[in-house]
């Protein structure tokens, strides 16, 4: 790529949409659900619902780790805060996120908490170096992008061999919630209409495509790997709709300036080192979901915050009437939930959907929010917009 605008040129987006347009199938529903917020927000951003046929439909998926993470791992996160000898570092999406009592680890800030946000995870690392007599606990989130910087920080801990730096890990993995969506696990959550997924871009990056090769195996869904531009989203819905009308089911990359079948094997291999699979993980809105998170292995245990600090699971709750776990399922969208607007605005979120810079509720307030067709669902225009 030399230019992003040679991505986001209104000819050729013109052209692609005129290209979905003769692929979709008159009468035929297509469903397809990006699962990465960059996705959302490019969707958003640039109107490619506004340029889809009648029938071609995004639904947004669980694809923000900030949106995920359950509240009770929030609320754990913000237990460990509170005691006086420890000094959490954490990105700053989470530092918003409402817990069950409306607190968030900005406003513990505020009463006093020792709260930091960091730009990388060695940062949590330095300051541990720095004050060797406080207790330094970073809080690990995210799907496999994230994963590998942690894993950085604990192998560097271990080398230093610092005794006050520990690690609350709440890594995700994106197959098994895929896998969960489609209905796999049985009792879970319930099984939604999608007909094909745009996958992740940063995540395949790590992963690389064949990661996706076995869910496409058992559910015969396609799944396309999208870049973030908007020709890349649109150049990927075309290849999921040929995809579908040909009957097939296969992992197709269309961001192949960046993603190989193989993926980042340094990156993995530092994963495999420092994690293991853990045998089960709630989600946000998905519920628990086995093997789709991460855990430390036995070797890397004294660096684990929650065998240190013995963490007692708690009993949370979801602010009321927040609709941001059936968003993540995909069954409803932003503009269904009365909070939406109505009291919850990015200035004061009262779900994490809305707080997080990759939410739905957050890519509908900021590109879509006066547009009908956006907030109704999408479906056919009054003049389709170019990107």
């Amino acid at each position: 790529m030399r230019f992003v605008d040679e991505f986001r040129s209104q000819a050729l987006a013109a052209q692609l949409a005129a290209a979905i347009a003769r692929e979709a199938q008159p009468g035929r529903r297509y469903r397809l659900m990006e699962f990465c917020g960059g996705h959302t927000h490019a969707i958003f951003r640039h109107g490619l619902q506004d340029m889809m046929p009648p029938g071609v439909e995004f639904i947004h998926g669980p694809g923000c780790p900030v949106c995920v993470l359950p509240t009770r791992r929030l609320d754990d996160a913000m237990e460990l805060a509170r005691r006086p000898e420890v000094t959490l570092c954490t990105y700053g999406d989470m530092m918003r996120v409402p817990g069950s009592r409306r607190d968030s680890l900005m406003r513990i800030k505020a009463a006093g908490a020792d709260v930091r946000m960091i730009y990388s995870s060695l940062d949590a690392v330095r300051i541990a170096c720095d004050q060797p007599g406080r207790q330094i606990v970073f809080f690990a989130i995210g799907f496999e992008t994230t994963t590998p910087p942690t894993a950085v920080a604990l192998l560097e801990a271990q080398r230093l061999g610092l005794r006050n730096f520990s690690v609350f890990c709440n890594h995700v993995l994106t197959p098994p919630a895929m896998a969960h969506i489609m209905g796999s696990h049985g009792g879970g959550a319930r099984p939604v209409s999608i007909d094909g997924f745009l996958g992740p871009s940063h995540v395949s990056t790590v992963t690389g495509s064949a990661a996706y090769e076995p869910f496409v195996a058992r559910h015969r869904k396609p799944v396309v790997i999208a870049g973030f531009e908007p020709l890349d989203v649109l150049q990927a819905s075309l290849m999921a709709l040929r995809q579908i009308n040909r009957g097939e089911a296969r992992v197709e990359n269309q961001y192949t300036r960046v993603v190989t079948r193989e993926g980042n094997r340094r990156a993995q291999a530092l994963m495999n080192q420092v994690f293991e699979p853990a045998p089960s993980f709630e989600w946000r809105g998905l519920g628990s979901i086995p093997d789709s998170a991460l855990r430390l292995r036995p070797a890397f245990a004294p660096f684990d915050a929650e065998r240190r600090f013995a963490i007692t699971p708690k009993v949370s709750r979801e602010t009321k009437s927040c609709e941001c776990p059936s968003i993540l399922r995909g069954e409803k969208r932003p503009a269904d939930c009365r909070l939406f607007g109505n009291g919850c605005t990015p200035e004061s979120p009262l779900g994490a959907c809305m707080v997080s810079s990759e939410g739905a509720c957050a890519a509908v307030w900021a590109y879509g929010r006066h547009r009908a067709g956006v907030m109704n669902g999408g479906g056919p225009p009054a003049k389709a917009r170019a990107a």
